[in-house]
């Protein structure tokens, strides 16, 4: 008799070690930036439009994808004019991140900003580029931290330093 309520605990106890991601194996978004070289896709993208936010395709569905982390200058904002090294910005992340492109969209603890867009890190299937650092990296985008959405904001400000001091993209063109 006593053994039942030994193994209710324990149930309890595995079913909160699963259950705090909300992620299932069918869930198409997981939590977790592997860092692997080649990693499972879930998403494809459709066109990039600015710096910091793409437009993709996840199963029969569109979203648009605001990446977690970085800001880069503007250059689509309608009430706002374009920003030094926007340009630069914009070109780099197309490079990265042509049409038809098999990416990993990875969330963090918020999934969607102000205005309804999907807040992801994303990561290229092909090669396992962490495409936000890579951004913030070459002096692309700046790391930009709101509170929830944090698991990676030491990484982005560590590269953003290091691309600072190397006079790297809008750092030696914009003075940061």
């Amino acid at each position: 008799m006593r053994s039942a309520p030994v193994c209710v605990p324990l149930l309890v106890a595995v079913a909160l070690l699963v259950a705090p991601t909300g992620c299932t194996s069918e869930d198409p978004l997981s939590a977790d930036v592997t860092g692997s070289t080649i990693v499972e896709p879930n998403a494809t993208v459709v066109r990039v439009i600015d710096g910091d936010t793409i437009v993709v395709d996840i199963g029969d569905h569109r979203e648009t994808v605001r990446l977690i982390g970085i800001d880069t200058p503007e250059t689509v904002r309608p009430d706002a004019p374009v920003e030094c090294y926007g340009p630069e910005a914009s070109a780099h992340t197309k490079d990265l991140l042509a049409p038809g492109t098999p990416i990993r969209l990875e969330r963090d603890a918020e999934a969607r900003d102000d205005y309804g867009r999907l807040l992801a890190y994303v990561v290229r299937a092909t090669d396992g580029l962490f495409v936000n650092r890579s951004l913030v990296e070459g002096g692309f985008a700046q790391p930009m931290t709101f509170p929830t959405n944090t698991a990676h904001a030491g990484e982005l400000v560590e590269a953003a330093r290091t691309a600072e001091r190397a006079g790297l993209g809008l750092w030696a063109a914009c003075g940061g």
